[in-house]
């Protein structure tokens, strides 16, 4: 894949438009609050798995409008005291998988909550447990589509306040430090992390590689492929929808809801990314409002820095949660 987007040195101070709403803040507030009273309690159950370094737990939370999202939660075996968390959401398509896939975090002594993707889960990996209650209007095959007719009816309204909502669930749960929360994603888990720090408070960090869901209208301008390329497609077909189908999407573009942020993020780029074209993540980086960082990966389509990110993301998560971070 040649490089398809604008040279490093225009993308560093790029910033695409993003139609920012006027009533952003008061959307996202409503939102958050109601699924928060329509209350529903955190149930923690652990799994078995053969395992002895690692404890696992299958934990339901209340997510939007109260609906059970499904998690898993893994920690170092023998633990005391409180343990910082990273809060895990999953790439696009996928669901949390098995409970032995995410063992690294706890191994390094931490927390890991693998949150679920509504309604997601059978595209790669292995599976998911968590459906979505709600329909939407006509919509292409995929999820960014669903629900374009209004912000209030778009699908990833729920899926940024089931992220919120996980963070939430970490005060719940025994053995967790609510004060000490990393969220964490590649890809759809990327531009959720981004979004989910700026609507959830107290946050110590954010870990985001090459991120979907910004900067939509620059990305279905550059880019054919899937995701973006499930709006293009929908767009081709209502002639009519683009004014409002931009609209819906803005409530939930992971660079306006970024601007909101105040946590330090670690983020990156490839610049061969035909999915999440650079000048969209560049547009999330740039406008993201807390400390930040930005690792560059220029020969790298998707696939980003893979496994090369785990000991610079835990050296930043070490630095953000302080000293006192193994199990003990």
């Amino acid at each position: 894949m040649p490089f398809l987007d604008l040279p490093l040195a225009d993308l560093e101070s790029y910033v695409a438009d993003t139609r920012e709403p006027d009533d952003l803040d008061a959307f996202w507030r409503r939102t958050l609050a109601d699924s928060r009273a329509a209350g529903g309690a955190v149930q923690v159950s652990p799994v078995e798995t053969g395992l002895t370094a690692v404890t696992v737990d299958d934990v339901i939370f209340p997510g939007f409008a109260g609906d059970p999202v499904r998690a898993w939660l893994t920690r170092p075996a023998g633990a005391t005291g409180a343990l910082p968390v990273i809060v895990e959401l999953v790439g696009y398509g996928g669901g949390r998988g098995m409970p032995h896939e995410h063992t690294l975090w706890a191994t390094a002594g931490f927390a890991h909550l693998v949150m679920d993707t509504r309604g997601q889960g059978s595209a790669w990996g292995n599976g998911g447990a968590t459906p979505d209650p709600h329909g939407s209007g006509p919509a292409t095959p995929g999820y960014l589509t669903r629900g374009l007719e209004s912000p209030e009816q778009h699908y990833y309204r729920r899926v940024v306040t089931d992220g919120v909502r996980a963070v939430d669930a970490v005060a719940q749960i025994e053995g967790l430090d609510a004060s000490r929360v990393v969220v964490k994603g590649i890809s759809q888990g990327g531009g959720l992390a981004l979004g989910v720090a700026g609507l959830a408070r107290g946050l110590c960090g954010v870990l985001a590689d090459v991120p979907f869901l910004a900067a939509f209208e620059r990305a279905v301008a550059i880019t054919d492929e899937r995701p973006y390329g499930e709006l293009r497609q929908w767009l081709s077909v209502h002639r009519d929808g683009a004014a409002q189908a931009l609209a819906t999407l803005a409530y939930v573009d992971a660079a306006n809801l970024g601007t909101r942020a105040d946590a330090p993020a670690l983020m990156s780029v490839a610049l061969m990314d035909p999915v999440c074209p650079p000048s969209t993540v560049y547009t999330a980086y740039n406008r993201y409002a807390g400390p930040k960082e930005i690792d560059v990966y220029p020969y790298n389509g998707h696939e980003g820095g893979q496994q090369h990110r785990f000991p610079r993301q835990l050296a930043a998560v070490r630095r953000w949660v302080g000293p006192d971070q193994h199990a003990r």
